[in-house]
């Protein structure tokens, strides 16, 4: 018998004694529910003891519930406002990656026209999906150009993160104050 031969017998063998195992009882005492097995619920209709009911799966306050936010934004895994913001204040960067479920904005390499020796990159991390001064983290990179056209990381003063985290908190705030407006 060739190999091929012996690994087939083997492999059937065990597909034999695997089904054998595997049979079963399908009388009338089976323990199977026959009964409906769950209940399906329009949105905001659910009881407030389920993980649907009253803040769902995100929490959030009454309000963001009445305005449709649930705590994270409309779908978002994150806070709507930090997100949006964070969106806003970036927007003259060119954006490399946005994931709103996990909350991280990465920013491409921007050069002023201004300045084209030198160039910024921009990463923020939501972390909440509450409105907090601690909902939010920013991290930025600076490279200056060389005279031998080499990208050389130039370190940044914290005041820059500090002034980008508050730029974005200030923005989140002026859309929360102009949402309740409404």
């Amino acid at each position: 018998m060739t190999r091929r031969g012996k690994f087939a017998l083997a492999g059937g063998c065990c597909l034999a004694l695997l089904l054998a195992g595997c049979e079963s009882d399908m009388s009338s005492n089976s323990t199977f529910p026959t009964s409906s097995r769950g209940q399906v619920y329009q949105t905001g209709n659910a009881p407030d003891d389920t993980i649907f009911g009253k803040g769902g799966l995100f929490g959030g306050d009454e309000k963001d519930l009445q305005d449709g936010l649930g705590g994270g934004g409309g779908g978002l895994g994150v806070n709507a406002y930090l997100w949006r913001a964070s969106l806003d204040t970036l927007s003259f960067m060119p954006l490399s990656s946005a994931d709103p479920f996990g909350g991280v904005i990465i920013t491409d390499w921007y050069s002023s026209p201004d300045s084209p020796n030198e160039r910024f990159k921009v990463t923020v991390y939501i972390l909440d999906r509450r409105l907090r001064a601690d909902g939010i983290r920013v991290t930025a990179f600076k490279q200056n150009l060389d005279t031998a056209n080499q990208w050389i990381a130039v370190p940044l003063a914290p005041k820059v993160t500090a002034d980008l985290e508050n730029a974005i908190l200030s923005r989140a705030r002026g859309l929360r104050v102009a949402r309740e407006g409404e």
